[in-house]
């Protein structure tokens, strides 16, 4: 991806100092009635570009910067919660020969029973996920 942005600041460089060759001519810019202002046709161009570039960019940055403090904010929060459960008091009481939970399985599990194990034999014709047609006369629910 940084050679994609690279080639496209490449590119927009390369045209405006082409345009700006070919354009160097003086222009006068009337900004108020007693105040002129006179300049080249590529300075108002790159002021221009500027103009819209600078407050989009900053806006973009100041978006990024607080979703990264969200991520990094709710990253934490997770560890800090993965490590309160995994050191919790009811895995620290127990005695180490008298513990009822198997080693390595978390103490708040939400699953009682182990994972079954997987299907020996392969699937039929019949365990497609093809819906099968509805009689004509029923109506939809």
């Amino acid at each position: 991806m940084q050679i994609v942005r690279t080639i496209i600041w490449v590119m927009i460089l390369f045209g405006m100092l082409t345009f700006s060759f070919f354009n160097w001519d003086t222009v006068e810019v009337n900004l108020w009635e007693n105040l002129v202002l006179e300049t080249k046709v590529p300075v108002l161009v790159i002021v221009a570009f500027l103009l819209g570039l600078v407050p989009m960019w900053l806006y973009h940055r100041s978006v990024k910067w607080s979703l990264d403090r969200r991520v990094r904010s709710l990253e934490a929060s997770i560890k800090s919660n993965a490590l309160a459960h995994r050191h919790s008091p009811a895995a620290s009481e127990a005695a180490p020969g008298t513990s009822s939970v198997p080693v390595g399985k978390p103490v708040d599990s939400p699953v009682d029973n182990p994972v079954d194990s997987p299907i020996e034999t392969g699937a039929k014709a019949e365990d497609s996920l093809n819906v099968t047609p509805r009689p004509t006369g029923d109506k939809p629910a």
